[in-house]
């Protein structure tokens, strides 16, 4: 999975403050980590059906989270998009 350096990373990104874990901008950060990181895992080990199912479920959590974002503040919508390098 992530590191926790990437992890403080991100949230030192994102987050209001160090701890700041449940921001919605710091959890899709986190997200989009996590699956790459597993994307990089299915590449490499392509039979391997654990992974991809806990990968489709971070893809449905990161989606309803942008939603979220999207219906409450459309620039930091816009931002979070551009800055994760995720399409739209």
């Amino acid at each position: 999975m992530i590191l926790k350096e990437e992890v403080t990373s991100i949230i030192a990104k994102y987050g209001k403050n160090e701890n700041d874990t449940g921001d919605t901008e710091v959890q899709v950060a986190i997200l989009t980590g996590k699956i790459n990181r597993l994307t990089e895992h299915r590449k490499l080990f392509k039979k391997d059906k654990a992974s991809a199912r806990t990968m489709g479920i971070l893809v449905s959590k990161r989606r309803r989270l942008l939603k979220y974002i999207q219906r409450t503040d459309i620039e930091k919508y816009r931002k979070i998009l551009k800055d994760l390098s995720l399409r739209k």
